[in-house]
């Protein structure tokens, strides 16, 4: 599902992506717009309960993700590396990392595996506007997000970076000029499937 959202305006456009690939790989793009007179007002929710229910949909008692294997960290900066390197490459300039949108991403890669589900918007009904201001994101411009998930492979970060680039709605979000910040969130399941969300931001 490729989904983008403009202010006033819900899921103007909606294409279902079926990916053919050798292995078991999916990916899904999101883009959301913010106007300024909008910013105040992302939704009725508080922090404190968009913060609770995350938890809830993850299934985390403590919400802090200390838990996290080390290999995790890695394939989240080869990815964020990757993505940089094919942004450089068309003359953008680099995305910052950004440790908010890292725990976004993160809570939400691990809401994906532990419930099974794939796509933007949680179980609970959470969307990307949703999430972000229970993690301290509350004025942005545009905030973008990219999500995958692999098994068995060797490289599960770059693997899910260079499938991004073969898909224009990724590959979107990857080269969108205006993105600033951005952070990828891992979370590997029990049965070894890697579960990627990857953020992007303008301020």
């Amino acid at each position: 599902m490729f989904s983008i959202t403009r202010p006033g305006q819900s899921h103007v456009l909606t294409v279902v992506l079926i990916l053919a690939v050798p292995s078991f790989n999916a990916i899904i793009p999101d883009t959301f717009a913010q106007t300024p007179s909008a910013a105040p007002a992302l939704s009725n929710l508080t922090e404190g309960s968009v913060r609770s229910r995350l938890r809830r949909v993850a299934g985390s008692t403590s919400g802090n993700l200390e838990l996290w294997p080390d290999e995790a960290i890695d394939i989240e900066k080869r990815a964020f590396e990757m993505t940089n390197a094919a942004r450089e490459e068309k003359g953008l300039t680099s995305l910052a990392w950004d440790a908010k949108l890292c725990q976004m991403a993160r809570m939400h890669s691990e809401s994906m595996a532990r419930l099974g589900f794939f796509s933007h918007e949680t179980p609970d009904g959470l969307r990307m506007r949703d999430r972000a201001p229970a993690f301290g994101i509350l004025h942005f411009q545009i905030l973008g997000e990219n999500i995958a998930y692999n098994l068995g492979r060797h490289d599960p970060g770059g693997f899910a970076v260079g499938e991004w680039l073969l898909s224009p709605g990724h590959r979107a979000n990857i080269l969108r000029a205006e993105f600033r910040q951005s952070a990828v969130g891992v979370f590997i399941a029990a049965d070894g499937t890697v579960y990627l969300t990857q953020e992007f931001m303008a301020r």
